[in-house]
């Protein structure tokens, strides 16, 4: 059967359609009887919207009619024929300022397992859209979850290398600011009061005999029992021996861990406090083990406060911890950054954003892949209303593309939307454990 149309692209209002029916054998077939319908699908609110045809036969196997759409769209033109021989059906894609008929229930070889046909009235009413698979530059925005934590580069312990017992106590409860050079704690120690006893003797015989490398000696003892300079030479001025010393904050920062009160005895070598300086703290994230190749040292990075109005700060990965962590397979991430305001507190929950330029990759649109379990389906659109499903084999990914690695070329048409529902009338024609 072939048919044409006048005018050859159809409008709005009157349209003459002419079919020319044959049997078998090719020869022109006469006395059938034909009916056509033009029919705009439902949308919305808006019914069905008809355009039927009255055909009558011209001549032999030659028949004619005229429809008349009432509004600009798609109007599929299904032609019915009856005859001695038997009876059937052919639909033709149309629309009103598109040149000519294309059918869409004509055979074009063997369809895959799971090929749906959609003419154009379906597609309509689904709201099928489709879209291109391309060669596109692909920027990955890594989303690592993570917290804010101490610098560990910045954190001090006060120990002493002697025994005693805790005398006075300044820096009194955990999260007191403490600054470099300003008292702590005093301390009694018979060992130490020993050593100022025995370097104020040293000192009055050096005096009367010159044996100043004993006295640099006995200096250099308390020096080493963190014993400044000025503690010192306040000695040597008062001639006489502390029984209480006072020990000075190595570093400033703020005090995260005490493990004394005061009169406490203690060891050498115990940990008494931990003082962590806060101008400079670290956000570890962890990413997983497939992001990894994305991530190089010294790449931008921004740290987001989500709990903070997304308060915003811009950093750099500063280092890529060489493990990974074993509960959760994941491997964690680190950038650095400036806190002289104190606003930036350990163990605030951050995200860390990261973005990554591969460079042009093969891609197809992200609403067009469907998972099912580890499949990832999409549909291709074949021409003449056949949607085909195909497996591919996917990368990298941002919002609106997914890298394509299998089963695609650039240039295919893929279905962006309504494939849900063609996915389900395909799945219903081959089985769902084909997929």
């Amino acid at each position: 059967m072939r048919a044409e149309l006048d005018p050859e692209t159809p409008k709005v209002g009157k349209n003459r359609v002419t079919i020319w029916v044959q049997d078998e054998t090719g020869q022109p077939l006469g006395g059938a009887a034909l009916k056509a319908v033009a029919v705009m699908p439902a949308m919305g609110s808006m019914p069905a919207m008809y355009a039927p045809a009255e055909m009558s036969e011209t001549e032999i196997g030659q028949y004619e009619g005229t429809f008349q759409p009432s509004m600009g769209g798609e109007w599929p033109l299904t032609i019915e024929i009856e005859a001695d021989a038997g009876k059937g059906s052919i639909t033709f894609y149309l629309a009103t300022g598109r040149k000519g008929l294309r059918c869409a229930t004509c055979g074009g070889g063997a369809d895959v397992p799971g090929t749906v046909r959609v003419d154009p009235a379906r597609r309509q009413l689904i709201g099928i859209t489709t879209g291109r698979v391309k060669q596109k530059k692909l920027r990955v925005t890594i989303r690592a979850a993570g917290s804010v934590t101490y610098d560990e580069t910045r954190l001090r312990d006060v120990t002493l290398k002697f025994n005693g017992w805790i005398g006075e106590l300044y820096a009194n409860a955990i999260g007191k600011s403490v600054k470099k050079g300003k008292p702590l704690f005093t301390v009694y120690s018979p060992e130490l009061l020993s050593a100022q006893e025995e370097y104020l003797e040293i000192l009055r015989r050096t005096s009367a005999k010159g044996s100043e490398h004993r006295l640099e000696a006995a200096r250099r003892r308390l020096r080493l029992w963190d014993i400044s300079e000025a503690q010192i030479d306040a000695l040597e001025k008062r001639g006489k021996a502390q029984e209480y010393i006072t020990i000075l904050a190595p570093a400033s920062g703020v005090v995260i861990d005490k493990q004394v009160v005061v009169g406490s005895a203690f060891r050498a070598g115990q940990q008494l406090l931990r003082i962590a300086d806060l101008s400079q703290v670290w956000v570890e994230s962890q990413v997983y083990d497939y992001e990894l190749p994305l991530i190089k040292i010294g790449m931008k990075a921004k740290v987001v406060l989500p709990e903070l109005q997304d308060r915003e700060y811009p950093a750099k990965v500063d280092f890529i911890y060489p493990f990974m962590e074993g509960d959760t397979h994941t491997t964690r991430v680190r950038v650095v950054l400036e806190n002289r305001d104190g606003f930036l507190r350990p163990n605030m929950y951050a995200q860390l954003h990261l973005k990554a330029k591969l460079g042009k990759r093969l891609v197809v649109p992200e609403s067009a892949v469907l998972y099912s379990g580890r499949n990832r389906i999409v549909f291709l659109d074949l021409g003449d209303g056949r949607l085909a499903p195909r497996k591919i084999k996917t990368g990298q990914r941002n919002r609106k593309w997914i890298e394509v690695l299998e089963g695609l070329e650039a240039g295919d048409t893929v279905v962006t939307s309504g494939n849900f529902l063609i996915a389900a009338e395909s799945k219903l024609k081959v089985g769902v454990e084909s997929w």
